[in-house]
């Protein structure tokens, strides 16, 4: 399960930064044959190959691999193929560095909005 969190995040963040496979591959030294395969489930990449990803994104590794808001049928989905949008319109995800003050804050409005968004 944990291809499935890893691919969907990365494929997220892939939008976010409106960045290309081939980007990507140029960025991460990955191939594109297997970011392809990774993005559709069908590689199971190494701690180095998800280092190397990650790093090109500009996210941490454990950001990568943490978990995800789609569902099992979602994941599942995902793993055929289709691309389910992960959260609803007017919402997105985004990742910072900051003091630990302004990070507690953060994280109190990401409880909130997590629950706001189990309720939809």
């Amino acid at each position: 399960m944990y291809n499935y969190i890893f691919f969907t995040n990365v494929l997220r963040l892939l939008d976010e930064h409106q960045m290309t496979k081939k980007e990507l591959s140029e960025r991460s030294g990955v191939s594109i044959s297997f970011l392809s395969d990774l993005t559709t489930g069908k590689a199971n990449p190494s701690l180095k190959v998800m280092e190397d990803i990650a790093q090109a994104l500009e996210a941490s590794l454990p950001l990568l691999l943490e978990s995800t808001d789609l569902s099992n049928d979602d994941l599942e989905q995902l793993a055929a193929g289709k691309v389910p949008r992960s959260l609803p319109v007017g919402f997105e995800r985004v990742t910072a560095v900051l003091p630990e003050h302004q990070a507690f804050i953060v994280k109190k409005w990401g409880e909130v909005t997590r629950q706001k968004l189990r309720e939809i």
